[in-house]
């Protein structure tokens, strides 16, 4: 296991960028001070969007944090599906009171304009989601001192990004929150998911990189148990989505442990590409006939989802979260990270022998 990646934070964990406002600076920062590895969410924002949090973050502290990117997505929707989703969700625009979006408002996420400010403003780790960068664009970045990170929700996967010069991969099992890393979006392996810890060691006999597991992890003791599977660190995103530094709605955070929401699933309903989120009203009434049309639906849907977060109505919003959201907890960032290094020190004190330190 190389270290170059561990050795930038003391304890093997990691918060997960999450898209939509709520890896905002002061998360990250609290993260990375108490000796995890914060990160910003740089999806769904301007690249001078991206480029105010990453100074805001560096005026909150001086230690490693990373930058997520979006990789572009290839045009491959349905024109026809998608106005027939629309057509379905006109009920939806005058309950909340709103108009849908523009299906057609980009595909790219400014990605070239993100990249070159991450090369211009380099920053200490840069991770992708929905696909493998260039070769050129990872040596780019190494060069730049930037160490970095890919999403694989495969062996196969992984070995593209092996082979694409990545650092590292983030091992994304079916449990996590939020949306699927998948490299392509094949409506026909809806439902096929690896679990984590599988997916771990068929990742590690597929490619020689460092691992960071990510899926459903809440407790220290899971993040020991991916550790000793092979992986060099923890990736968390729901258990840091109830903190209150992280800029969640307050209904999101709240619905991650109420009792009306008993469970979570993988669903197209509000973006067109498979992710994980707590089952609600919106998702139960559309979700069987969202088209695989990534971005276009997210656009499509974008203004009911920020109507119904105004209404403070949870049932029309997307409530992403991982399997182990009951298990949340509501502590400050840096408490959290603190709690999650002792139950880790614990579990690997009661079996010797837990993972690589």
């Amino acid at each position: 296991m190389s270290s170059a990646l561990t050795d930038l934070f003391p304890h093997p964990i990691v918060q997960a960028p999450m898209a939509g406002g709520v890896s905002v600076p002061q998360l990250a920062a609290a993260v990375s001070e108490a000796g995890g590895l914060g990160f910003l969410a740089a999806g769904y924002k301007t690249a001078d969007g991206m480029y105010q949090e990453i100074k805001q973050l560096r005026g909150l502290t001086s230690r490693p944090f990373g930058v997520n990117l979006f990789m572009p997505q290839p045009e491959h929707a349905e024109p026809a599906a998608v106005d027939v989703y629309a057509h379905q969700l006109a009920g939806e625009a005058a309950w909340y009171e709103t108009e849908l979006g523009d299906p057609d408002s980009g595909r790219d996420d400014g990605y070239d304009a993100k990249l070159a400010v991450l090369l211009d403003n380099p920053v200490p780790v840069v991770s992708f989601h929905f696909g493998v960068p260039s070769r050129d664009a990872l040596d780019a970045l190494r060069r730049a001192g930037t160490f970095t990170l890919v999403t694989a929700t495969t062996a196969d996967e992984a070995r593209a990004v092996e082979q694409a010069g990545a650092d590292a991969v983030i091992v994304q099992g079916v449990e996590a929150g939020g949306h699927q890393g998948t490299h392509r979006d094949i409506p026909e392996n809806d439902g096929s998911g690896i679990g984590l810890l599988s997916l771990i060691a068929q990742v590690r006999e597929a490619v020689r990189l460092p691992l960071v597991a990510a899926g459903g992890i809440m407790r220290g003791s899971q993040i020991a148990a991916v550790l000793a599977a092979g992986a060099s660190a923890a990736q968390l995103g729901t258990a840091f989505l109830a903190t209150p530094e992280s800029g969640a709605q307050a209904v999101h955070k709240q619905a991650l442990t109420n009792p009306l929401f008993t469970r979570t699933e993988l669903t197209r309903a509000f973006s067109g590409r498979p992710a994980r989120g707590l089952v609600n009203r919106f998702m139960r009434e559309h979700g069987r006939y969202a088209p695989a049309a990534y971005p276009e639906i997210h656009h499509l849907t974008s203004p009911l989802r920020k109507a119904a977060a105004k209404a403070g109505d949870a049932q029309g919003m997307a409530l992403w979260a991982g399997q182990g959201h009951r298990m949340a907890r509501e502590l400050p960032a840096g408490q959290l990270v603190e709690v999650l290094a002792a139950e880790l020190a614990a579990a690997r004190t009661a079996v010797p022998g837990g993972g690589p330190r």
